[in-house]
């Protein structure tokens, strides 16, 4: 059983991970993790501090997260910017509306009047008026201090600088949510990408970055767009309600909350809820959940509020993991090594914390299995990293017009009959020239599973194999550079852009044996094969020498990746490349280390779950496997040691079923230190 202490232990590691993850929100608008995972996290603090009564201990829990950058001028603001509670459950919903009747005294019979709105998940930002005039603006920061953005918020679509309205208040602060919608997100990350530049993650980052520039000339170009949904100081109030501030905002030229509805029951703000998850997909900007909040202001200043939020108003969250969305269309996505892979594409939809407009559907047989057609609702789910997959059709809300898909009969890219090998459920197009095919080949090939070249995504791929800069994988390093001042010219590109690519080529240049062999794409290696290929033979000569007795005594290597590596080097073309290719970069050939047979890691079986803090998962497993450990990606009776990081999940609960040996991060980190010292 756990002991006082150790909960507050528990506590401490608790409060360093949530400044660590509220820095990157807030601060840095560039999140680690999912809203799930920091709210879990948030959660179990939140119980611990319970258990062990140290409620006046962990401030942080009682703190609006965030905090003013230095880089801005601080603005302090008089009526502090709260956070909300969240609440995930219709249970929740009806605790919160039962409490907060009996918080006002009222009974079951009492009317209550609500509203419920869109949570629009974008940057918090508070704008100050006096007589009339636009005076600062600034982000929310910790709700005491924010960051003054007044010249970014002038150059933000439709805001208006000057206002007019009857019994307009002296001094009157606009509270709201700067963002931008889902179509111009999607196309700033497409300019993003042509640039080499990084990609945000979701519009709530793009939001967040692109108010936040020391240049509002950049914020100008960004098309943000805002909504207010409150207000903070002000000297008197010409309205009595909430409802009422909404005319009043509008009145003075503000955008609003269009979609909010007046409630009088959990019943009623749970329909809103449901109705507003399943047709999300359709609204023009990323939202995260529903708000409802006690209209009349005079009932809310009766309830007031705990230490960060009102108690009056709640934020009823969406599944972060999962979301109801539609498909668009079907379409058939060819892979490197031919395989067809149908693809539904869907209107744009927050899921798991990246805004997802794919979806994989896996083959044809989950297709008629689970009865998927173009113009369905669907449910999307995406765990983690994984990629987005359709879960589940709603049925009840199929149109008439919505027609089973039909396998295609031939490539879609180059016309080749498509072929099925042995028992494998998957269409291919044997086509070794079939242009989609290269396209994704070099895709690979420069990932950051393989030569990681930055400014070589997808997209600057295809147009360079349009204008022929780039036919094989040596191309890019024997031709492309050739060809900087044509790309130079090109829409989307310049000067800075086309240096920073020829730079990351040639960064490129030192590689590791693993990612070497990684990047060749030999049908069934992996990023984990490629480093267990690597270390047994430590150089590539000896590697393309090997037969298939020898790979296949290698523990994980099989009859099918043995006789797939044995083919691929067989073929002239292959051996070809490979010898340009070793010309053209520097192979970095590992340290075959010898195990040692006492080591407390040799010859286990071996499992990370969680996320890993100061290693990567792949460093990890390579770690590993340097002391002669074998790593899974299941748990079994087999699983010797599993290694939890943060949030380890049903993993973890499956070793403590099986009484397996669990360590920390930690643990498993000092083993290999305590070994090279």
């Amino acid at each position: 059983m756990t002991t006082i202490s150790e909960k507050k232990l528990r506590l401490k590691e608790l409060e360093t991970l949530i400044k660590k993850y509220d820095k990157e929100y807030y601060e840095d608008a560039a999140p680690s993790v999912s809203d799930a995972e920091y709210d879990k996290l948030l959660q179990e603090a939140e119980t611990l501090r319970s258990q062990t009564h140290s409620d006046n201990l962990f401030s942080f829990l009682d703190n609006v997260a965030g905090k003013a950058s230095s880089v801005f001028e601080e603005v302090e603001f008089k009526v502090p910017m709260l956070s909300l509670e969240k609440i995930y459950t219709t249970d929740e919903l009806v605790d919160w509306v039962e409490k907060t009747r009996a918080g006002l005294g009222l009974d079951s019979a009492t009317p209550l009047a609500f509203i419920a709105e869109y949570k629009i998940d974008g940057l918090g930002f508070s704008a100050r008026f006096e007589r009339g005039k636009f005076v600062r603006g600034a982000t929310r920061g910790d709700g005491k201090i924010g960051e003054d953005i007044t010249e970014n918020l002038k150059v933000v679509k439709n805001f208006p600088l000057e206002i007019h309205a009857p019994d307009l208040p002296e001094v009157f602060e606009f509270r709201g949510e700067v963002f931008i919608s889902k179509s111009d997100f999607i196309k700033l990350n497409e300019e993003m990408e042509t640039e080499g530049k990084k990609l945000f993650a979701n519009p709530r980052n793009a939001a967040a970055g692109s108010l936040r520039q020391l240049d509002a000339r950049i914020t100008a170009k960004r098309k943000l767009s805002y909504i207010v949904y409150t207000y903070g100081e002000a000297s008197h109030l010409p309205f009595k309600t909430d409802s009422g501030f909404y005319e009043f905002a509008k009145s003075c030229g503000f955008d609003i909350q269009k979609n909010y509805t007046i409630c009088h029951n959990a019943e009623e703000l749970n329909a809103y809820f449901d109705a507003t998850a399943l047709h999300r997909a359709e609204v023009p900007f990323d939202i995260d959940g529903v708000v409802y909040k006690v209209d009349d202001i005079s009932l809310q200043d009766r309830l007031g509020t705990i230490a960060r939020a009102p108690k009056w108003e709640i934020a009823h969250k969406f599944p972060a993991e999962k979301a109801i969305t539609k498909i668009n269309s079907i379409i058939f996505q060819i892979g490197r090594t031919g395989v067809i892979t149908p693809v539904a594409e869907l209107a744009p939809i927050n899921v798991g914390g990246a805004l997802v407009s794919r979806a994989t559907l896996h083959n044809f047989d989950y297709i008629r299995d689970k009865d998927i057609r173009p113009k369905d609702t669907v449910f999307i789910e995406r765990a983690g990293d994984v990629i987005p997959k359709v879960s589940e059709v709603i049925l009840s809300e199929r149109p008439a017009d919505a027609t089973p898909v039909s396998e295609p009969e031939f490539c879609p890219s180059c016309g080749v009959k498509l072929i099925k090998i042995d028992d494998e459920v998957a269409l291919r197009c044997p086509n070794p020239a079939c242009p989609a095919r290269r396209i994704e080949t070099l895709r690979y090939f420069a990932s950051k599973a393989a030569f990681d070249i930055d400014g070589l995504g997808e997209r600057q791929i295809e147009l360079f194999v349009d204008k022929k800069y780039i036919e094989t994988l040596a191309d890019i390093f024997e031709k492309l550079p050739s060809h900087a001042h044509q790309i130079s010219k090109l829409e989307g590109f310049g000067a800075t852009s086309v240096k920073n690519l020829l730079a990351s080529i040639e960064k490129a240049r030192d590689i590791t044996l693993a990612k070497f062999i990684n990047a060749l794409g030999i049908p069934g290696i992996g990023t984990a094969n490629s480093i267990l290929l690597a270390d047994k033979f430590g150089s590539l000569s000896a590697f393309e020498a090997a037969g298939e007795p020898v790979l296949t005594s290698i523990d994980g290597i099989g009859d099918i990746i043995a006789k797939n590596i044995v083919s691929y080097f067989a073929d002239a073309a292959n051996t070809a490349e490979i010898n340009r290719l070793a010309n053209a970069v520097r192979i970095k050939n590992p340290i075959v280390k010898k195990f040692d047979a006492a080591h407390p890691l040799y010859g286990k079986t071996i499992v990370f779950t969680g996320t890993l803090s100061s290693i990567s998962r792949t460093d990890a497993q390579s770690l590993a496997r340097s002391f002669g450990a074998k790593p899974t990606s299941s748990v079994s009776a087999k699983t010797d040691i599993v290694v939890a990081g943060e949030s380890a999940g049903s993993k973890l609960a499956e070793a403590e079923k099986l009484n397996i040996k669990i360590i920390s991060e930690e643990e498993f980190l000092n083993i290999a230190k305590d070994a090279d010292a």
